[in-house]
This record gives C-alpha cells, structure tokens and sequence, in this order.
C-alpha cells in the first residue's frame, strides 16, 4: 500500500513539473479575436472556416495577382514584391493562411482541400471573377500549385519561388506520437521557431525585426497546433505530383530559386524542372530561402517581366 502511495506521489510530481514546463514554454497566451486585431493593417472577411485577414493594394481596374506566403510567416513575407507589383499596375491581394498571421486558427484538419476552400472563397468574396496571376513562395508553392491543378480555369499563370519539392518523409518520429508529440512540439519546436527564420536568409542582419514580427503571431492560441497539423496531414506527399498536375494544364509557370537556400535545397528545383518541363527558370544568386527579399529588386523585374508576357 505504501508503494503505491509513493507511485502515486511520483506521478502527481512528476505531472506538475511536466505542467509547469508546459506553461512556462509555451507561447501562446493571448485569444486571437476582434480587440487583437483592432487596428491592424489589411482588412478582415468572414469565410466558411473562420476570419480571413487579408490585404489589396494597386489599382482597383488591375489584373488581379494573388501572392500566398509558405508554412509559417505570414503574409508581410510579400511586402516587396506587393509594392512592386502594385505599382506596376496590378491589383494586388495577399493574405494570412488559417492558422497564420492575423487569421483565425480553426481547430480543423490543415488540409489541401482547406488552403483551397480558402482561396477560392476569398476570390469569391473580393468578387474576382476573371483568371487570376498567382504565386507562392516555400509551402505556398503547394497550395498555389495544388489550386492551379484543381482550377486551370481559374489561373492565368503561376509563379513558384523557392517552392517546397520531393516528397515528405514518411513519419515525424517522436513528434507524431499523441499526447507527447504535440506538448515536445509546443513547448521545444513552437518557442524556436521565430529565432529559426534567420536561416532563410544569407545574411539575417538586413532584416533586424524579421524575428520580432513574427513572434506576434506566436503568441495567439492554436498557432502551433495548426502548424502540427499541416505536418502530420503531408506525411509521405509527394509534392512533385502536385506539379505534374499543373503540367498536364496550359498554365505558364515561372520558377525561380535562390541558389543559396538550406531551407529548400537549391538542388530540389531540378525535381520541380521535370515535373513541369516548360517552366521558365531563373536562379537567384546572393539570395537563400527568399529572394524576394533579398534579391527583391531582380526577383520583381523578372517576374514582372513573366508576367506581361501572359495574355489578359
């Protein structure tokens, strides 16, 4: 009796230090709700899954152009190339995926078919009926390829940067465990991660708040859990079907990669290159992970320039 007595005692202590941990790691502390976004940039639309935040800018009249940011920072990602694009004269719209940014984080399976639902409703809702330009950067490259295979009617064309490629690895080993996964997931992976973005870049001093914007979000509830989610729901994807799909349709694809990205091999844009053969391709050097900003003023012209060569 006595023994289990203290076996008791040695769980109930050892459940309060894992308690304790749990709190004093994790990050997530604030609701995301209307006084959190009180005075935010972009604007706010209610979409079937929850709040979407979102952002236009350029000329009301201008081809639409729709840029989907990748598996974490929000949609600033794109602040360059919006400016740029904008004041080429087209309608630029940008927006947090669920789960991201300034959008809600509905407790849903982070699935394909809910970055689709998202975006199309999102096009419906601005009222964008015509084809749209669309780009993706890093993840944002599946989603934009996946809506582009699922709705060619819709896409004008479609532009890849340093896109994800090849196929995911089967099991996340320790952190697809239930129960144990997510609580090492939230309180060793989730607290790193805005110090980690420094590795997109070749040189993170040139953009001195880029960890501090991105741990705003961080500190919303179901950040991580959305996070986890996509992760587990893309176990074993072979990302390179999803561009053999855009292939198959008439959608113009325009590649390019940072010849110096760790987070996405360079060495991986050969396997998007055959997936989709007639993709014009640019390698960017000087840039990682997103040359959009560190290449900005190359990465605009060339696609700008791709761009113009579509037919409206």
């Amino acid at each position: 009796m006595k023994r289990l007595a203290t076996v008791g005692i040695v769980i109930a202590l050892v459940g309060c230090i894992a308690l304790g941990f749990y709190i004093a790691r994790n990050p997530e502390r604030r609701t995301l709700d209307d006084a959190a976004r009180r005075g935010a940039p972009g604007k706010f639309v209610h979409l079937a899954d929850g709040v979407t935040h979102y952002d236009v800018s350029g000329p009301e009249n201008g081809r639409p152009i729709v840029l989907v940011h990748g598996f974490s920072v929000p949609y600033y990602i794109w602040d360059s190339t919006a400016s740029a694009l904008a004041g080429a004269g087209y309608k630029v719209v940008r927006y947090d995926e669920y789960g991201r940014g300034l959008s809600d984080r509905p407790d849903v399976d982070y699935s394909a078919d809910l970055y689709d639902r998202q975006l199309m409703q999102l096009l419906d809702s601005l009222h964008v009926t015509e084809r749209i330009d669309l780009a993706g950067v890093s993840m944002g490259g599946f989603v934009t390829g996946t809506f582009a295979g699922r709705h060619p009617d819709r896409v004008r064309s479609l532009t890849l940067v340093d896109p994800v490629a090849g196929t995911n690895p089967p099991s996340q080993g320790i952190m697809g465990w239930p129960v144990l996964g997510p609580y090492l997931w939230q309180t060793l992976a989730v607290p790193t991660m805005a110090a980690g973005q420094a590795s997109d870049f070749v040189d993170a001093s040139r953009f001195p708040d880029w960890a501090s914007r991105y741990r705003e979000q961080v500190s919303y509830k179901g950040f991580g859990r959305a996070l986890l989610s996509h992760r587990r729901l893309s176990l074993g994807l072979s990302l390179d079907t999803v561009y053999r799909r855009v292939a198959t349709t008439s959608v113009p694809v325009l590649l390019i990669w940072g010849t110096s990205d760790k987070t996405v091999p360079f060495e991986r844009n050969a396997t998007v290159r055959a997936a989709i053969p007639s993709a014009e391709f640019h390698p960017i050097d000087g840039a990682a992970h997103l040359p959009i900003l560190e290449q900005a003023h190359l990465t605009d012209s060339i696609v700008i320039a791709f761009l113009d060569k579509q037919k409206r």
